[in-house]
C-alpha cells in the first residue's frame, strides 16, 4: 500500500506566521492608540473638569457655627453657658435608605419617635448634602457604641457640639428665656449662610431679644474627607466670630432670695435700681426647666407643662395683667395734686362709703369688709397711709376718667416700660374712647369710681407697678427698664444705658412729691401704717403701698369670705415700695395670686425680705456671691 508523504513547506509556514503576527501587532497597536487617545483626552483635554469632580468627592466646604455668647449676672455669676455634647448627624444625600438606616441606628442608640419627627422636620430646612441632626446629648456609652459601628452607617457622623445650658434651670427661665431648635418659619427669615451650621436660636426672653448679639458670625473650612466622611485634613479655614457676652443688672443672689420669700406661691417679684432702671430680680413663679427645650422636649413632658393648673409656662412678670388695686393710690394722689383735683390741706370725711351725687349706690371702703370703723376725717397723706378707698373714690370722681387716664399714662400705665425683652404687654388703662371702641358703649361715672382704687377695667403689669415705684423713688423721673447692663467681654464690655421714657410724669411742685412719698413712708414706718407689721425691726427707712385686688366681682351687699370660695377666685395681694427712703437703691413690686389676707400680710413681707437681702449685701459691693445652681 502506497502512502504519500506530505512534505512541510517552510516558506509557506513562515509567510503565514508573519501575516498572523502582523495582524496581532496591528490590533495591539490599534488598541494602544485608542487607549492613548482616551488617556490624552481625559488627562489633557478634560483635565480641569475631572479634577474638579474628583475634588468634590474628596474635598468639601463645611460651615462652622460661632460660639454663642454667655450671660452673666452683675457679680460675674454664669447664668447661661455652652457645654460640649456629642450628636448624631446624617447627610441624606449619602444615605440610600434613610428609614432603614434610622431603624438600624435605633438598635444601638436610643432614637425615640420624637427624635424621628424632629429629624424629618429639620430635613426640610437643609439641603440634601448638609448634615441634619438625629440625636443630641449622647451618653458616653452611646458614643462608644456608635464609634465602633460607624462603618455600618455611611453618611452618619458623630459630631461634637456646644449646647446651651442653664445652670439655674427654673429659677431664671422667665428672666433669661431659652434657645431651641430653628423651625421652618424662623429658617425662612434667617440669613441662611450665617446659620448654616447653627441648630438653635433664641426663642424667648433675653435669648431672643439679643439674638443678633449672642449668635456671632459663622466661619467655614475646606476639608479633605475619606470614604466614611471623616475629615482627613483641613485645607483652608476662616474662623467664626463668637457672639458677644451679656452682663446683666440682675443679681442672682437677690433672685434666689426673692424666690425663697415667695415660696411655693404663684406670683411675681420684680426689683429694680431706681437710679438706672436696671432690673435686679425678675421672678415669675412657678417656672420650668428650660434645658429640655434646647434640644427638644418630649411630648409627654411638654403636655404636662401645658396642662398644669399653675401654668408654669406663663411668664407672669411680662405677660400677666392684673388689677393693680390700692398700689396705684400714691400715683393717683400725685396726679390729683398736679391737676388741682385735691390739695395737700384738703380733708374729707369718710363714713365708710362713697356715693355719687344723685345715685343711691354705696361704694364701700375696705374697712367695712373687715368689720372695722370708718376712717373719719383724713387728708391725702393719711389717705395713702390708711389706703382709704373713700378718699380715692372721691378723688377719681373729681378728676374724671379723661384726666385720670392721661395722668396715669405719664407714669407708664397702659404703656410698655421699654424693657429689653420682647414679650412685654401693655395691660389696659381704660379711657372713654377705649370703651366706645372696644365695648361699643359710653363711659359711666361709676366706672371711674372703680378705677380710682385700681379696679374696674384697669389692668397693669408688675413691670408697670415697679416702674411707677421707681419713678416715685427717684424724684419723679421715669426711666425705661433694662435687663442688660453691658455687652462684650469682661475686660471690654460696653455699657447699655436705660433712656428716659418718652413721656414723663408731671410733678407741679416738689411739695406734692414729698407728701406722697411721706404717705408711702407712713405705710411702712408709721405705727398705724398698713404694712407696719411686715417691717417691724427694719434697720433702714422704707416706703411702700399695699394692695388687695379682687379677681371676681361681688354684689353690693355680698360679703367676701376667702375661706368659702374656690382658691382660684381669692384676691391677689400686692405691694410696691422702695428703700432706703432718702437715697433709694431698690424699688420692688410683689404680686401673690389668690391668697387669704391682703397685700399687708402676703406681699409686704416678701418685699421686706428682698430689700433686706439687697441692702445688706450692698454694704459689701465688691463681694462676689457664689450661688448654687438648681441643676448641675
Amino acid at each position: 500500500m502506497n502512502r504519500r508523504m506530505r512534505m512541510k513547506d517552510p516558506v509557506a509556514e513562515t509567510s503565514l506566521f508573519f501575516v498572523r503576527a502582523t495582524i496581532a501587532a496591528g490590533v495591539v497597536g490599534l488598541l494602544t492608540l485608542v487607549l492613548a487617545t482616551r488617556l490624552f483626552y481625559l488627562q489633557i483635554v478634560e483635565h480641569h473638569q475631572y479634577r474638579t469632580l474628583a475634588d468634590r468627592n474628596r474635598i468639601s466646604v463645611q460651615p462652622i457655627a460661632p460660639t454663642r455668647g454667655l450671660i452673666y449676672d452683675r457679680n460675674g455669676v454664669l447664668l447661661a453657658e455652652n457645654r460640649s455634647s456629642f450628636a448624631l448627624e446624617m447627610i441624606p444625600a449619602k444615605v440610600t435608605d434613610i428609614a432603614a438606616t434610622l431603624d438600624q441606628l435605633a438598635s444601638i442608640v436610643t432614637i425615640t419617635d420624637d427624635d424621628r419627627e424632629r429629624f424629618a422636620a429639620e430635613r426640610k430646612q437643609h439641603r440634601r448634602d448638609q448634615p441634619v441632626p438625629i440625636r443630641s446629648r449622647l451618653s458616653d456609652r452611646e458614643v462608644a457604641v456608635f464609634a465602633s459601628n460607624q462603618h455600618r452607617f455611611p453618611g452618619v457622623t458623630l459630631t461634637g457640639r456646644l449646647i446651651r445650658y442653664y445652670p439655674f434651670g427654673p429659677q431664671l427661665v422667665h428672666a433669661l428665656g431659652y434657645v431651641g431648635r430653628i423651625n421652618d418659619k424662623e429658617w425662612e427669615k434667617l440669613d441662611q449662610n450665617n446659620y448654616a451650621a447653627t441648630q438653635h436660636i433664641g426663642k424667648l426672653g433675653l435669648e431672643k431679644h439679643y439674638e443678633d448679639v449672642l449668635h456671632g458670625a459663622a466661619g467655614f473650612q475646606e476639608v479633605e474627607t475619606d470614604v466614611h466622611d471623616r475629615v482627613v485634613r483641613v485645607l483652608n479655614r476662616v474662623p467664626p466670630i463668637p457672639g458677644r457676652d451679656l452682663h446683666l443688672h440682675l443679681d442672682s443672689g437677690l433672685q434666689m432670695a426673692a424666690l425663697s420669700a415667695l415660696g411655693d406661691q404663684r406670683g411675681v417679684v420684680i426689683a429694680v435700681d431706681p437710679n438706672t432702671g436696671g432690673v435686679l430680680a425678675l421672678v415669675s413663679a412657678p417656672g420650668y426647666d428650660p434645658n429640655p427645650f434646647v434640644t427638644g422636649i418630649d411630648r409627654l413632658s411638654y403636655q404636662g407643662l401645658l396642662e398644669s393648673p399653675d401654668v408654669p409656662l406663663y411668664n407672669r412678670a411680662l405677660l400677666g395683667v392684673y388689677p393693680p388695686g390700692s398700689t396705684v393710690k400714691p400715683v393717683l394722689a400725685l396726679a390729683g395734686l398736679n391737676t388741682g383735683a385735691t390739695t395737700i390741706e384738703r380733708k374729707i370725711f369718710d363714713p365708710g362709703w362713697f356715693k355719687l351725687p344723685g345715685d343711691d349706690r354705696r361704694y364701700r371702703d375696705w374697712v367695712l369688709n373687715k368689720g372695722l370703723p370708718a376712717h373719719g376725717w383724713l387728708d391725702v397723706r393719711f389717705a395713702i397711709s390708711q389706703s382709704c378707698d373713700t378718699y380715692f373714690y372721691d378723688l377719681a370722681n373729681r378728676m374724671g376718667i379723661d384726666k385720670l387716664s392721661e395722668q396715669m399714662q405719664r407714669f407708664g400705665f397702659g404703656q410698655l416700660t421699654g424693657i429689653d425683652v420682647d414679650e412685654e404687654v401693655r395691660g389696659l388703662l381704660p379711657t372713654r374712647e377705649w370703651k366706645r371702641r372696644a365695648r361699643k358703649d359710653a363711659w359711666y361715672p361709676g366706672e371711674t369710681i372703680s378705677v380710682g382704687i385700681g379696679q374696674g377695667y384697669w389692668s397693669a403689669t408688675s413691670l408697670q407697678l415697679v416702674n411707677a415705684a421707681a419713678t416715685l423713688a427717684n424724684g419723679g423721673v421715669r426711666r425705661e427698664l433694662r435687663m442688660v447692663d453691658s455687652i462684650g467681654s469682661l475686660d471690654n464690655a460696653q455699657k447699655v444705658s436705660a433712656p428716659l421714657a418718652a413721656v414723663q410724669p408731671e410733678v407741679a411742685s416738689p411739695a406734692y412729691l414729698e407728701v406722697v412719698r411721706g404717705g408711702m413712708r407712713d405705710v411702712v414706718m408709721a405705727s398705724n401704717g398698713t404694712a407696719r407689721k411686715a417691717f417691724v425691726g427694719v434697720n433702714y427707712d422704707a416706703a411702700g403701698k399695699t394692695g388687695t385686688a379682687q379677681v371676681t366681682s361681688y354684689g353690693q351687699n355680698e360679703k367676701y369670705d376667702a375661706t368659702k370660695i374656690d382658691e382660684r377666685f381669692r384676691d391677689n395681694a400686692l405691694f410696691i415700695g422702695f428703700a432706703p427712703f432718702d437715697k433709694p437703691q431698690i424699688a420692688v413690686a410683689v404680686l401673690v395670686e389668690n391668697v387669704i389676707g391682703g397685700g399687708a400680710s402676703n406681699a409686704a413681707p416678701i418685699a421686706r425680705r428682698v430689700m433686706d437681702h439687697y441692702l445688706a449685701q450692698s454694704r459689701e459691693p465688691n463681694a462676689k456671691r457664689d450661688q448654687e445652681p438648681a441643676h448641675d
